[in-house]
């Protein structure tokens, strides 16, 4: 009789991570276990919202100590920006493939240059997956009220493919900052109090309210953005998916909105001009519609729209191109350098800001991420044509005598066309409403210039606010005079 004898199973580990988004955990492992030459069939990845039992795996307390000479992992920005997407979705194998991937990036550094290999096109396709799951929160989600001695909150309930939850946080945070809002989804909740940023456990459907006053807004201004020309029902669904639509409160409007798209159509043709629908009937409408914008990438890019401030009744409006970076943060129009040195030369012009009502043609910041700052970035006209609707609104309640736009893009927001500032600056055009438009250069563009030409062109700034001065005077006689 053969005498039995025992089988060694080669040895294998499992490493669990704290969070199924850990991407600091898999790192910090993939590089332990890389330095111990460990290779990606002699382990298993698993995240709290992914386990499996696996009785030839040890836990994490019994991976190896890589020698003290390993050299560190080889990889490239390619596969960490990559990683840091794929990581997010609900494959169970994305922590192997990750590793595997990393792993034969040891032996060839240029892998991901390599669009034809498996790996590399299943990693492409996991990240693509988890972007547009990310950009579905942030089109769907919609916040209803929730009314308590402490003021106003506001939760929402969405449903997300993926683990994208914490990484859309920071959007949220930054469109909403003055709102107390809670995110409910089955993965997790965030809670925003204004200040703190809290995480909670997974919630349910029940947990939501189901409804609230501020439906009939979304109602409204969905229906004024619907344009019945540019419908294809195909390409529809495609962005808005069905299954969204239980928790957004304007789909309700889609089926009769289809229905009568025909007809719109046809009046619209005939009436030879595009239908947006009825104008807000108040600057607080305008500020609050302005934040749920959509309408172009920009509105989309996580920052907060900033709205027009001043007087209603002011004879005076200031346009300028867009936010900046500072009047993102603050919320307020011309708050930061391009704005100080504005109102110096305006102060000098002898025109008070109290007197005029300052606004954009472009409501939220357009820029460009370099590290930690956002650099400025300019709107294409499509964006300022489409943001022109907001602008008209904010004339049509402030009914200025004279508006003054500060470079091209203010001046096309006006005009419906580019122009060249220096040819037509300083001089006075009369628009369809009425009023006086009058074009100079933005303040942005003197504190791009150095030394005598910045001299120069601050003078030819200077010269036109006198004008404007002097032309806001005379308006004003008139209207007294007519008074």
């Amino acid at each position: 009789m053969t005498p039995f004898r025992s089988m060694r199973l080669p040895e294998a580990f499992r490493i669990t991570l704290s969070a199924p988004d850990d991407f600091e955990g898999w790192r910090d492992a993939a590089r332990r276990m890389i330095r111990a030459d460990v290779p990606p069939d002699r382990i298993t990845w698993e995240s709290p919202a992914d386990q499996s039992a696996d009785l030839f795996t040890q836990g994490d307390r019994r991976l190896p100590a890589p020698p003290a000479d390993a050299p560190q992992p080889r990889t490239s920005r390619d596969f960490l920006q990559l990683a840091q997407s794929v990581i997010l979705h609900s494959d169970s194998t994305r922590f192997s493939l990750l590793y595997r991937m990393l792993w034969r990036l040891q032996s060839r550094p240029r892998l991901m240059e390599d669009k034809a290999d498996a790996d590399v096109r299943t990693m492409e396709d996991l990240a693509r997956n988890v972007r547009r799951d990310i950009h579905k929160m942030r089109a769907f989600v919609r916040f209803r009220v929730i009314e308590s001695e402490a003021g106003d909150h506001y939760v929402a309930w969405f449903e997300p493919d993926h683990h994208i939850l914490r990484a859309n946080a920071g959007f949220f945070v930054r469109r909403f900052t003055t709102m107390h809002w809670s995110i409910l989804t089955p993965r997790g909740t965030l809670h925003w109090d204004g200040e703190v940023l809290q995480e909670g456990p997974p919630a349910t459907r029940a947990d939501a309210p189901s409804g609230d006053p501020v439906e009939a807004l979304w109602r409204k201004y969905y229906a004024s953005t619907f344009n019945p020309a540019r419908l294809k029902i195909g390409a529809m669904l495609k962005e808005m998916p069905r299954r969204y639509w239980k928790n957004m409160p304007e789909t309700a409007l889609i089926p009769e909105l289809i229905a009568g798209a025909q007809a719109r159509e046809a009046q619209m043709v005939k009436a030879g001009e595009q239908d947006f629908g009825q104008q807000p009937q108040s600057l607080a409408a305008v500020a609050g519609a302005i934040l749920a914008c959509r309408r172009c990438e920009i509105g989309c890019n996580g920052t907060r729209a900033v709205m027009g401030e001043g007087p209603q009744g002011a004879a005076l409006m200031i346009v300028g191109e867009q936010p900046g970076d500072t009047e993102e943060a603050q919320g307020r129009p011309f708050v930061g350098p391009a704005g100080q040195l504005l109102r110096a030369h305006l102060q000098h012009a002898g025109i008070g800001m109290g007197q005029a009502y300052v606004t954009n043609a472009v409501k939220h910041f357009k820029f460009v991420p370099r590290g930690k700052h956002r650099l400025h970035q300019n709107p294409t006209a499509k964006e300022i044509d489409i943001c022109r609707w907001w602008l008209d609104g904010e004339r049509a309640l402030v009914r200025p005598r004279l508006v003054l736009a500060l470079g091209a893009s203010a001046a096309r927001s006006l005009l419906g066309k580019t122009v060249s500032v220096q040819k037509v600056r300083g001089e006075p055009q009369v628009l369809a409403d009425g009023s006086e438009l009058w074009i100079t250069t933005h303040p942005s563009y003197l504190l791009r210039l150095e030394d005598q030409s910045r001299a120069e062109e601050e003078a030819k700034f200077a010269n036109d606010l006198r004008k404007v001065s002097t032309r806001l005077s005379e308006l004003s006689g008139r209207i007294s005079t007519e008074g």
